[in-house]
């Protein structure tokens, strides 16, 4: 095998979790990678050999990190990172660069955050079952996206499964039980006139606390999520089909086609019939 295998995914239709990049790499002795600020998801587990990851925490503040094989790394989007490879026992890792509305969700479920970023599993064979999905990702990138996207979903079930019974605790995991509610909830009902109070209301919260452990968990407030999952929708209808923009800004909650279009620029920068001619694939 070689010593560097890396790939680009090259679709971007998936809206929950997608692939951007992935790879595996034997290092030289003292690889160094960074300083580094990545815009999605890193994952980089370790097979053999050791390192150290210089991370900067929530504060701003950076954090030096002794990582060994058997354990991996999470890089947050927008975290300044440098890591390199021991002198004398370099390490092999593999990484998968992920992100999508759900990805948040999932890392903070898993017990990872930018202050306790390092993979301890609990689990050897879930651990394995993680590293087997990583490779075979690497392995197979010629597949179709939709097949690799299977086992990306593989590997988020294993990656949590092996880590979040050890990291949380009993509030959290309510925590995350009401952050999966409202998520499900804005999932099957974003179409309709919803209002945060609705969502709040479906979890059986008040507002004030429902809004205060959503943002901690998702790093957005519940109003800039529910935004950022309908325009992610209608890119999506505006890249794929010819519907009017009208008709795709009432399919995604808006029967007023003018506060679309500006709610659309707002976030894009560009009115949604621009967007679409720049971008549509049909």
């Amino acid at each position: 095998m070689k010593d560097l295998l890396f790939t680009v995914f090259p679709n971007e239709n998936f809206v929950d979790l997608s692939l951007y990049q992935f790879g595996w790499q034997r290092c030289e002795p003292a690889h160094a990678f960074g300083p580094a600020m990545r815009t999605h998801f890193l994952f980089h587990y370790i097979i053999s050999g050791t390192g150290i990851l210089m991370a900067d925490g929530a504060d701003g503040i950076t954090q030096t990190y002794q990582v060994k094989s058997g354990q991996g790394f999470m890089i947050f989007p927008h975290q300044v990172t440098t890591y390199i490879a021991d002198k004398h026992l370099p390490w092999e890792y593999t990484w998968i660069e992920f992100d999508g509305l759900r990805a948040r969700e999932l890392v903070m479920t898993a017990g990872l955050s930018q202050d306790a970023p390092i993979y301890r599993a609990h689990s050897h064979d879930l651990r394995e079952t993680m590293l087997k999905e990583m490779l075979y990702i690497v392995q197979h990138a010629d597949m179709a996206p939709f097949h690799l996207i299977g086992h990306l979903y593989l590997f988020i079930d294993a990656l949590t499964s092996s880590i979040a019974t050890m990291k949380l605790s009993k509030g959290s995991r309510l925590r995350d039980f009401y952050i999966q509610e409202a998520v499900s909830y804005i999932e099957q009902n974003f179409q309709n006139d919803i209002s945060v109070e609705d969502i709040a209301d479906n979890c059986g919260l008040n507002r004030s606390y429902f809004s205060k452990i959503f943002r901690a968990a998702i790093g957005r407030t519940p109003q800039e999520f529910l935004l950022n999952y309908r325009m992610t929708k209608a890119t999506e209808l505006l890249k794929l089909t010819q519907l009017a923009v009208g008709d795709i800004g009432k399919a995604v909650g808006y029967e007023n086609p003018l506060h679309f279009s500006r709610a659309f620029k707002n976030v894009y920068g560009t009115p949604p019939r621009e967007w679409r001619n720049q971008n549509q694939v049909l």
